[in-house]
């Protein structure tokens, strides 16, 4: 699910950067037809761009959105104790990432702030105190 939400996002960008007006559903429904990667997912896609064809992520759609709900628990449980036992899993986890980025509400720019403020003084605001409320640490303690 993710990668199709990955891949039909890119195809989304490069249509409105460079006006190609792609038929998202189209696509989904040519592939589906005739390609390698005959997943019955293209059908939802084709559904979901049919409902809303400005749609900007499938990640948007009803339907995926229960289904990577529904799945998420397992999904960084098997993430998770596959890097335990030293399993290299490079596309869950990626997609993972993928997915935890694009959704959360705090995103890990707050360790380069933090980072910025230990190596330069640059301050940083908390997500705790008002915008605009600027701190330093003296991390060094």
């Amino acid at each position: 699910l993710i990668s199709y939400a990955q891949g039909f996002s890119l195809m989304k960008k490069a249509s409105d950067d460079y006006g190609w007006h792609l038929s998202l559903g189209t696509i989904a429904s040519i592939w589906r037809a005739g390609c390698i990667i005959r997943s019955v997912f293209l059908d939802k896609i084709k559904e979901a761009y049919q409902l809303d064809g400005s749609l900007k992520s499938l990640l948007s759609d009803l339907f995926f959105i229960n289904a990577v709900n529904g799945s998420l628990p397992a999904w960084k449980n098997t993430v998770a104790l596959a890097l335990q036992h030293d399993l290299a899993v490079p596309a869950h986890s990626n997609a993972l990432n993928y997915f935890l980025s694009i959704t959360t509400e705090n995103s890990p720019a707050n360790m380069i702030q933090a980072q910025r403020d230990y190596f330069g003084a640059h301050m940083f605001e908390r997500v705790d105190t008002p915008r605009g409320e600027f701190y330093h640490v003296n991390w060094k303690l």
